[in-house]
């Protein structure tokens, strides 16, 4: 069978896009390889208007100058806007490979905002479509993992920009037909030696596994991409059932357990993921996202349930499951070696506000007809802690003193909003609690100023 030309396969994959998606200009992600080599001297044959080439420099070669030099260069001879950004990888955990792409597209994306651009151009040919959907497969992908690679989307998490397209025009392309284009048009293009380097699965399917299929399963690139396209469509009605499945069991941003149960465990699971991704969350395993639910089912109403996950934790309040962003450690949660001194001292001096980021937010001061007399409060030593169970608080004259532990459980407010609420006390005494409010035992109302404490967490 004979394949429409590069051109007229780039033609239309540009043709497919939303309309407008070029008009403020078109980037390319230059590395300065074959495939990105082809595409970059395609949209400059083709006349393409506002043309940019990005390169990022990932320093884990020797050449990786070598390299930025001669794509600069490259774009030079061809007239073409040239821009490279030096990154860093973090060390995540998550290896060299993940790591590397990361930095790479925040990278891209960083780039295309500071140039204006809203269309970012990748040159992922059929050939790693098919490596995509065999990586998938080797992991234990769902539909969601073997659709592959789409022709366009946007990825505003990768690529931190919520503006930017990323099109993907030759993924219709064999490998083959951009090596032949390279021969006939002699463009010069780096070899990065990394490529050949088997540690990497990608290369390790590239070198080994891809040719022995190739040689028994002639043209299995396109079956492959295929198969991808039928995993997107199936992927497509799943995310339509999750998303009308979500919305029965979804209220102000967390789940009725009871309406979840109800739900067969494969639906279930396909609106949780379905609900990790509108968040913009990591979707989990299957075997995480079973012994979540297991234990979000089956704990006791009275539970402090708490389900950690890389991106948040996932917590249990009152028969609903919330997705709780994770929350960093406060130093004021760690217990005073000496009991007699436990918390933060202070004094205050007049200012409207003291932050104190040991407890993770901000202490405001603020006039009221009825509280705190501030001469009075200028001339107490006061502490801030988290509380340590036991500590009561009366909200008003006519209403009884109880403990915290009550009045939070009054008010509604979740055990993970109470760990990190602060308490403000004197000697004896306790004056405000955050969640809850002030103590009446020391509010009068008179002449001269009152004050009364808020709290607003970071």
């Amino acid at each position: 069978m004979k394949h429409p030309s590069l051109p007229d396969l780039l033609a239309q994959s540009l043709a497919a896009l939303p309309a407008g998606a070029a008009e403020q200009g078109i980037a390319v992600a230059y590395s300065g390889g074959l495939d990105s080599s082809v595409l970059l001297h395609l949209l400059h044959i083709g006349g393409a208007a506002k043309l940019y080439a990005f390169h990022i420099h990932h320093g884990l070669s020797p050449n990786a100058d070598a390299w930025e030099a001669h794509c600069a260069a490259e774009c030079a001879r061809l007239g073409i806007a040239f821009a490279a950004r030096r990154v860093e990888l973090n060390a995540d955990g998550s290896g060299t490979e993940a790591s590397a792409r990361k930095a790479r597209y925040a990278a891209l994306g960083q780039l295309c905002r500071e140039h204006g651009v809203k269309l970012l151009l990748t040159a992922h040919h059929l050939d790693d479509q098919a490596e995509t959907v065999l990586l998938q497969l080797l992991r234990g992908a769902g539909p969601a993992g073997l659709s592959g690679m789409d022709a366009f989307n946007t990825a505003p998490e990768l690529l931190q920009n919520e503006d930017l397209l990323l099109a993907r025009p030759l993924l219709q392309a064999a490998r083959a037909q951009l090596e032949g284009f390279v021969k006939e048009q002699g463009i010069g293009h780096i070899e990065d030696e990394s490529n050949a380097d088997p540690r990497y699965a990608r290369n390790a399917l590239r070198h080994g596994v891809m040719p022995l299929l190739a040689q028994s399963f002639p043209g299995f690139q396109e079956r492959f991409a295929r198969s991808a396209r039928h995993a997107q469509s199936a992927q497509r009605l799943l995310t339509d059932l999750a998303a009308e499945d979500l919305r029965k069991v979804l209220a102000e941003g967390s789940i009725d357990l009871a309406a979840l149960a109800a739900v067969s465990e494969d639906r279930r699971a396909n609106l949780l993921r379905h609900w990790f991704a509108e968040r913009q969350i990591r979707i989990p395993s299957a075997a995480w996202l079973a012994e979540m639910m297991g234990q979000a089912l089956t704990a006791r109403d009275d539970a402090n349930l708490r389900v950690t996950h890389p991106d948040c934790e996932v917590r249990r309040h009152r028969g609903r499951l919330h997705l709780v962003p994770k929350q960093r450690t406060l130093a004021g949660t760690r217990e005073d070696q000496f009991d007699d001194k436990p918390g933060q001292h202070f004094r205050w001096s007049g200012e409207p506000s003291i932050a104190f980021p040991a407890y993770g937010g901000t202490l405001h001061f603020e006039r009221a007809e009825e509280g705190l007399d501030a001469g009075w409060l200028r001339d107490q030593l006061l502490t801030i802690e988290f509380r340590r169970g036991g500590e009561r608080l009366k909200p008003a004259a006519n209403r009884p003193t109880r403990n915290l532990k009550h009045h939070y459980q009054s008010l509604g407010v979740p055990a993970w909003e109470r760990e990190r609420s602060p308490v403000v006390s004197i000697p004896g005494q306790l004056l405000f609690a955050a969640g809850i409010g002030m103590d009446c035992h020391k509010l009068t109302i008179g002449p001269g100023d009152r004050i009364v404490f808020r709290w607003s967490a970071e």
